[in-house]
């Protein structure tokens, strides 16, 4: 299974969330599949290619904020 797996295993694990928390979850597995293809061929390990491609997605939205203090998620 790859990082698209994962990220299919993600989005039905979004069941068991709160209603408020379900985009949270849809966002993660978003983020996830962005790099999908690039970072599969960088780790072994699908689940660590997947936290990589959400943390780095994540740096760029908080980087986006910091020079357009105003953009709404």
């Amino acid at each position: 299974m790859g990082v698209k797996g994962v990220s299919e295993r993600w989005l039905r694990a979004r069941r068991a969330l709160r209603r408020e928390e379900m985009r949270y979850a849809d966002k993660l597995a978003e983020m996830a599949r962005k790099h999908s293809s690039e970072a599969f061929y960088a780790f072994e390990d699908p689940l660590e290619a997947a936290l990589f491609s959400v943390l780095v997605e994540m740096l760029k939205e908080i980087e986006r904020r910091d020079v357009d203090p105003g953009r709404k998620p």
